[in-house]
């Protein structure tokens, strides 16, 4: 694991940003949470993110617009999707822009790790 890393976690779900960011702490993470993308892209901690996870589905822009809009301005940061809304194509679509994961909701603790560490060694 990469301590002290920023893991940025964008979420239209308040109960997601108030208990991700907890959790990861526990593991030595430094973590910022976001309720949308366009909240996201205004704030300083783009440039800082080595890890964003990522809601699918959020109003306004959704996670793979946001990943695009990344793209497009060169900003290259591991992506960990997270959805409630897991149709059987979502993952495979996922991980073809680039994602390092894509995880179902509710997902648990190890394979959020997992999936973590691998986007910090990507």
């Amino acid at each position: 694991m990469v301590a002290r890393s920023l893991v940025s976690i964008v979420d239209d779900d308040e109960s997601v940003r108030e208990s991700l960011p907890d959790l990861l702490r526990e593991f030595g993470f430094t973590v910022q949470a976001f309720s949308s993308a366009e909240e996201f892209l205004a704030s300083d901690c783009v440039a800082q993110t080595r890890c964003l996870i990522l809601d699918i589905a959020m109003p306004g822009m959704s996670g793979p617009e946001l990943q695009r809009e990344l793209t497009r301005r060169m900003h290259r940061i591991p992506i960990v999707f997270i959805t409630a809304h897991g149709d059987g194509a979502v993952r495979p679509r996922s991980l073809e822009r680039s994602a390092v994961q894509c995880l179902l909701k509710p997902f648990s603790e190890t394979a959020l790790i997992e999936a973590l560490n691998a986007a910090l060694r990507a």
